[in-house]
Order: C-alpha cells, then structure tokens, then sequence
C-alpha cells in the first residue's frame, strides 16, 4: 500500500496510537499499481444490541474537509477517552465508526470522483423518479463529464460502504449516518432521503424529532436547514437512498451534512481560482472554525442514540410525528 494523503495517514496514525480502535479495510482500491485501503474504525461497545453512529467522509475526494471534520472529531473523543469517565460510561451504550476516507484516490489526485472517473453518489443503483437536472443529477454518457455515474455495477468503494452499512443494519439496535460533504450555498445543510423522489421516506417522524431535539437543546448552534434533499434538486444513485429503499426493521436515519462553501469563497474570492479553494476553507482560522463548528452536532448525535429515544418512540408518537413532517417538508 503507498499512501500520500494527509487525512490517510492521519487515520492510520489514529489507528496505530489507540488500540481502543477496532480497524477493518472493507476494500482495497487499485490505482496506478498501488492498492488504497477503505479503512473503518470502531469505537465503543462492540455488543450487537446498541445503536451505532457513523461518521462517513471523503466520498468526494476534493472536498478533503468533510475527512478533516470527521477525524478531529474522533481524534476528540480519544483524547478524551483516558480521563472522562462520562464518555467512558456513554461509549459502554454506543458504538461509533469512522468511515472518514471513502474514496482515497479521488482524495489523492484532488478529484470529486474515484480513480474510474466515477462519481460515488450517483453511482447506487437507484435512479430518480422524475427528471433530474442535466450532468449534475447523475448521468451514463462519459467519465470525462463529471458527475458520472459508471456502467452499471457499483464501483468498489461504493459496495464497500452499503455493505458496510448494511451489516450494521442487522447487529445493531438503530443506525444514524452522518455523511460530511461540501460546496453548496452560503448556509450549512442537513439532507435526508429521498434525492430520487419528492415523496417521504418510510417514519420520517423520526428525522423530524431528531430537529426538534437538536434546535431545543441548542438553539445558539442552529446553523443547519434540514430538508429532504429532493427539496433542493434529484439525483440518481444516492447512496443514502439506496441504504434508506431497503426494508431492513431496524431504525435508520442518514444525515448529509453539506457544508456551505460559498461562504468561505464570499469572504475570500482568491478561492475561486483555486479547484480544491471552492469546497474547502484556505485561511487557516476558517479551516479551524470548521473543525471546531460541527463538534456540537455530532456529539449530539451519539448522546441521542445512545439515549435510544428515537428507538423507544410509540407508534402513536411516530404517526403524530410523520404528520408533521409531511406538513413541514411534502405539502
């Protein structure tokens, strides 16, 4: 294996320093003759009836803060792990993975696609019910266009991590994805499924109480709009829809947080002329306002799981909860 990305290294680096860490390659990627791992690392409980948290970065490789993000959160929480008793305690009711470098070689050449030209989030096969915008949506007609979505089957990453997902559909109690991107808009988003479709997914109740939660709980760090991603525009092959389509009875709720770029590139348009400046902050004390700016939120995410109250809603609840959010984002 040859790596030469930072965030990589970084994680390998994590790995080596803090056997807490329980690490598995979910798939090796071949590109110009070297082999690039798609790591995941697990923390917490290892017991198959707690819910799990999964902090998921890098499936585009250019948008290298989303990795950054995830790994100053985990890098937090070990730091931590030798003397906070309270996290102690919460890590015996939760586990946490990292799956911060999805796409490595996208990482490694700059590029929003893998090593095939491949865009990963339009690359599950699932396609939109109504027209999507032209390229940006996903489209089959050449990798030299972005946003492509391949042939037909699933590249190697994106198996890797629907797989990967999957599995803890089935040894675990509930699942709440947190899948950090950028480069949209002024304001930081917080999508959920559907992107294929303008219709709700099954006990959207739960994704509605999860905002209710987080902005009562902390409504001076309520930067974020949640919305069904169809809201802003459709795409094919998402893989958080195609994870969200399956029947599985385990509750599953998948964030996208999309980090609003524009902001960084308003407050200093030298950014513009610079691929990788449109998706990432370039002044140093941005970049570490980034890293420091969503550690609420996600935190928030592994106290609320671990506390199961989306597990233990009642039927009475979810139904009275679904109609609310079909009156705030379908009607």
């Amino acid at each position: 294996m040859n790596s030469d990305s930072f965030e990589l290294d970084r994680l390998n680096h994590l790995i080596a320093c803090y056997p807490q860490l329980r690490s598995q390659t979910l798939a090796e990627v071949e590109y110009k003759g070297n082999l690039y791992p798609l790591i995941r690392a697990e923390l917490g409980s290892s017991e198959p009836s707690v819910p799990t948290v999964v902090f998921v970065g890098g499936v585009h490789g250019v948008e290298r803060i989303g990795c950054q993000v995830q790994l100053a959160f985990m890098a937090s929480l070990l730091a931590r792990l030798g003397w906070d008793s309270s996290l102690q305690l919460l890590l015996s009711k939760v586990r946490l993975s990292f799956v911060p470098v999805v796409n490595p070689v996208g990482l490694l050449r700059g590029t929003r696609c893998n090593g095939q030209g491949v865009d990963l989030m339009r690359n599950a096969p699932i396609t939109s019910t109504d027209k999507v915008p032209l390229l940006v949506g996903g489209h089959r007609l050449s990798a030299k266009l972005p946003w492509y979505r391949g042939k037909s089957a699933m590249e190697r990453e994106t198996k890797a991590l629907i797989d990967y997902v999957s599995s803890l559909l089935t040894t675990s109690s509930s699942v709440i994805v947190l899948d950090a991107h950028s480069g949209f808009g002024l304001s930081d988003h917080l999508w959920f499924p559907f992107a294929c479709r303008q219709t709700a997914m099954e006990q959207v109740g739960r994704v509605y109480r999860l905002k209710q939660l987080f902005e009562a709980s902390f409504p001076h760090h309520n930067h974020y709009r949640f919305s069904p991603q169809s809201l802003i525009y459709q795409t094919h092959g998402d893989i958080w829809d195609y994870v969200t389509s399956k029947q599985h009875t385990t509750p599953f709720i998948a964030l996208t947080l999309e980090m609003g770029s524009w902001s960084w590139v308003k407050k200093n348009p030298r950014q513009l002329f610079n691929f990788a400046g449109l998706f990432n902050p370039q002044k140093p004390h941005r970049y570490h306002r980034t890293l420091r700016k969503h550690t609420v939120f996600m935190q928030f995410l592994v106290d609320l799981a671990a506390s199961r109250t989306l597990e233990n809603l009642t039927d009475k609840q979810l139904s009275k909860l679904d109609r609310l959010a079909n009156q705030l984002w379908y009607e």
